[in-house]
């Protein structure tokens, strides 16, 4: 059965989001959400998420054949943004891959875990074999151990990255066999 939005998701410590796809009617929101985030933070996003032309380009270039994106909600307040990008055609379309990020006073509660379940539901439906996530080493350590717990292994590649003070990083690779 395919999966229905809005839903609710119940966290570890017992508060309840909501989740839902984001539409270009949240532009607003999402944004205000990426600009108060911990700098930290959005010095390791992999797009300047701070500037509002990144969010309007995401809605120009809106297409549901190539990334479904998911939003957490505390209400009204989005708390958290996730995306699943994959390709219809060439080598690489039974392979999914997931970017996400969460409000820091969210981490370890479960949202991270509720937005990848439904990504991992939706990659079953549409016949992906793999979802696979890249993570800098030290920096996303939360992220790396849900992963895990998931199932998903991991694939050091040694100085692959460029962490956000322009020093070469560890990257790790996660990928889920579906």
């Amino acid at each position: 059965m395919p999966i229905q939005f809005p839903q609710e998701a119940g966290l570890r410590d017992a508060r309840r989001v909501i989740i839902r796809p984001f539409t270009p009617h949240d532009a607003d929101a999402l944004h205000g959400f990426f600009c108060s985030l911990p700098e930290a933070t959005k010095r390791s996003a992999w797009d300047r998420i701070e500037a509002r032309e990144i969010v309007d380009s995401w809605i120009e270039d809106m297409d549901h054949e190539k990334a479904v994106s998911l939003l957490a909600l505390d209400g009204t307040s989005i708390i958290a943004d996730a995306t699943l990008h994959y390709r219809r055609y060439g080598p690489l379309r039974r392979v999914g891959r997931l970017k996400w990020l969460i409000g820091p006073e969210w981490y370890g509660v479960g949202v991270g875990v509720a937005l990848i379940t439904n990504f991992i539901q939706m990659a079953r439906e549409n016949g992906l074999r793999r979802l696979t996530c890249m993570l800098m080493d030290k920096l996303e350590d939360e992220a790396r151990a849900t992963l895990n717990k998931m199932g998903f292994k991991e694939y050091r590649l040694p100085e692959y990255g460029t962490n956000p003070d322009g020093e070469q990083c560890d990257m790790i690779k996660m990928v889920l066999e579906l």
